[in-house]
């Protein structure tokens, strides 16, 4: 099975920005520029995350999406202040093929995600978890990672399998925007726990730490930020690179 390799676009619209550990966000361009720069760098999907939304209580900016995705032709997982059914809905008509959600489950309530995949089919909803470790486990963090839940991430991702996500988005606060790799082990203990596929982000710096992750966890794919906005390697030299070492990946 090929490994997605998926461009992550943390958002402050109208801008693409890029914080370290959650925290700081330094503007990276602007959102319509990134996403066309991706796409033509052969990125398999995209992941639009209005970093704010939930944090600020403010309505999704539907339009700024539109935009950005008028010519995208790959698919498109927008998350950020989703609250409802309504906002799902806006969202897939407004290019979205994916919604990505967190905040709204864990400070308000977990069934928009039953509710969600019965009306527009699991493969269209995706949970993200926002992890950061406390002494040995991991805890579930909200509004950009800003607060911390009462649910631990090993037990809340088996929860949202069974209630109907067809995917999960997994970050790691702790090594998120470092580029020191990835949690190996939080990584693996997660796509061990479900049946779904699970896409992995956080810390990559270097090819050879999406290559570790890869062989280790076995993700079905890998999210990747900071080491595509500094120009650090593009996503055919991270494609080329993971088929060298007999990683399968698509064109």
């Amino acid at each position: 099975m090929q490994t997605r390799i998926i461009a992550k676009l943390e958002v402050k619209p109208p801008y693409v920005v890029k914080p370290v550990m959650f925290e700081g966000l330094r503007k990276v361009g602007m959102i319509k520029d990134l996403m066309a720069k991706y796409f033509e760098q052969g990125s398999d999907e995209i992941a639009y995350i209005d970093i704010v939304a939930s944090l600020y209580r403010r309505d999704i900016l539907f339009d700024s999406i539109l935009d950005g995705s008028k010519d995208l032709y790959i698919p498109l997982g927008v998350g950020g202040g989703i609250r409802d059914i309504d906002d799902i809905s806006k969202l897939i008509h407004s290019g979205a093929d994916k919604v990505i959600i967190n905040t709204h489950l864990l400070a308000e309530d977990p069934n928009l995600i039953n509710e969600a995949s019965s009306v527009f089919g699991k493969q269209a909803i995706v949970v993200n978890i926002e992890a950061k470790k406390t002494d040995n486990d991991w805890i579930c963090y909200t509004d950009g990672g800003k607060i911390a839940s009462n649910r631990y991430v090993l037990e809340w991702v088996k929860e949202v399998e069974q209630r109907g996500a067809g995917e999960i988005l997994l970050q790691s606060i702790d090594c998120d925007g470092v580029e020191k790799g990835f949690d190996l082990e939080l990584c693996k203990k997660v796509v061990d726990s479900v049946n779904i596929p699970v896409v992995v982000s956080s810390g990559a710096g270097s090819l050879e730490d999406i290559k570790e992750v890869i062989e280790y966890a076995k993700p079905s794919g890998v999210a990747l930020s900071s080491i595509l906005h500094h120009n650090s390697f593009t996503i055919q030299d991270i494609k080329n690179y993971l088929r060298k070492n007999n990683i399968k990946v698509s064109k």
